[in-house]
């Protein structure tokens, strides 16, 4: 060999023991020992990687983990299929299973971004959204069973950005006895709050990108589920085809981030609680929104299907409406003004000019989300500080 040639050829691997911590796997291709060896893979007859797109070895192992966390103790198994953010979860999961002229039963107080791509995007392919109230059980049945083309029913529990909660094993059960697939988002309650498919539900989707990597320095996103037929022959074929696949930085990332979620969760909530509690006595709030007081409409449910915590996510309503939520973000010094959630500072949000702008007002004050509504998502601070700051911000 040429020395030139020698420059541009792989060289030997000199690992010579199992490292520490996952590697990243920073490569697009796999090289087969034999033209038998690729033949049989793409056959599969033989399991292996070929394509990055398809399958990474780091991805690979983040997803499994993620899986083991969602089923832990439930003597079940998942399948798991990364993705490049939560957004690509959702659509990878509904254009793998989903036909035109499917419809999808979900609830009006989604993730703006949800909400938008199953009105604008989805349905210009054939996929339709049916809206309702899925606290209403009768009126979830009635669309069921009057609507054969409904094949999905998809929710949030709880929802973005009000906190409410639907009942995840009363819609499992409906659904299936109407022949519908389920699907959650479980991004704000995490596997180690809730785990849906305790109850029943097909689909899980998260966005990696807050809770489960928790240092908002990666965007990715997964589904599970526990058909690994359809995991396989659908929702990873739409991944691979649609190219959404997530890269192995990014999976790393998250990897390393899923280490410190149950330390951070712990923190988390016990100063989300402290928080909700001491907004709950503000005179200059209308209403709390979250699910650990007892005050909640949804507390009781909660307690039920989240027994792992309430979440370090709440809203509140401020009394000045637009003007009084508009003031208090502008006063806000010590957290930060952020549209994410589930990192380990303190983030602040005004959904109706942010997340849920594109959203009608009319539908916001349908589903809670008011002109005067603050999204906090609470991070590990020490609770007095983040206190203070909302303390001073609305006053």
């Amino acid at each position: 060999m040429n020395i030139d040639s020698l420059t541009v050829r792989e060289f030997h691997d000199n690992r010579t023991t199992t490292p520490h911590v996952l590697p990243i796997y920073a490569t697009s291709s796999f090289a087969f020992e034999n033209i038998d060896q690729g033949i049989e893979i793409f056959k599969n007859i033989e399991s292996g990687h070929v394509y990055s797109r398809y399958a990474n070895p780091t991805v690979d192992t983040v997803a499994a983990k993620i899986a083991a966390l969602e089923t832990h103790g439930l003597g079940m198994e998942a399948t798991a299929v990364m993705t490049s953010s939560g957004m690509s979860a959702i659509s990878t999961l509904m254009l793998g299973v989903l036909k035109q002229g499917d419809k999808v039963l979900t609830q009006a107080n989604l993730y703006g971004g949800t909400t938008d791509l199953l009105k604008n995007i989805l349905s210009q392919y054939g996929i339709e959204p049916v809206f309702t109230n899925l606290q209403s059980l009768e009126d979830v049945e009635k669309l069921l069973a009057s609507d054969k083309q409904i094949k999905m029913l998809y929710c949030e529990t709880p929802a973005n950005p009000t906190l409410a909660c639907v009942d995840i094993q009363a819609l499992a059960s409906l659904a299936r006895k109407h022949g519908a697939y389920t699907a959650i988002d479980n991004t704000f309650a995490t596997p180690l709050l809730q785990q849906p498919f305790r109850f029943g539900i097909d689909f899980i989707i998260h966005s990696t990108t807050k809770y489960l990597n928790g240092h908002g320095n990666s965007t990715a996103g997964v589904v599970l589920g526990i058909d690994k037929g359809i995991m396989r022959d659908s929702v990873w074929r739409a991944m691979k085809l649609l190219g959404t696949n997530c890269s192995p930085f990014e999976a790393w990332l998250t990897y390393t981030g899923l280490k410190t979620l149950a330390l951070r969760l712990e923190r988390q909530c016990s100063n989300a609680l402290a928080l909700a509690q001491f907004l709950e006595k503000h005179p200059a709030v209308e209403k709390v929104n979250y699910p650990g007081l007892p005050s909640h409409p949804d507390h009781v449910l909660a307690r039920k299907q989240m027994p792992g915590g309430f979440g370090a996510m709440l809203s509140f309503e401020l009394k000045g409406g637009l003007q009084a939520g508009l003031d208090c973000m502008n006063e806000i010094k010590f957290c930060t003004l952020a549209p994410t959630l589930g990192d380990v500072d303190t983030l602040i949000l005004h959904p109706a000019s942010s997340s849920h702008l594109a959203i009608p007002q009319e539908v916001r004050l349908q589903n809670g989300i008011t002109d005067g509504l603050i999204r906090v998502s609470i991070g590990i601070e020490n609770p007095s500080d983040i206190i203070e700051d909302l303390k001073q911000a609305i006053r």
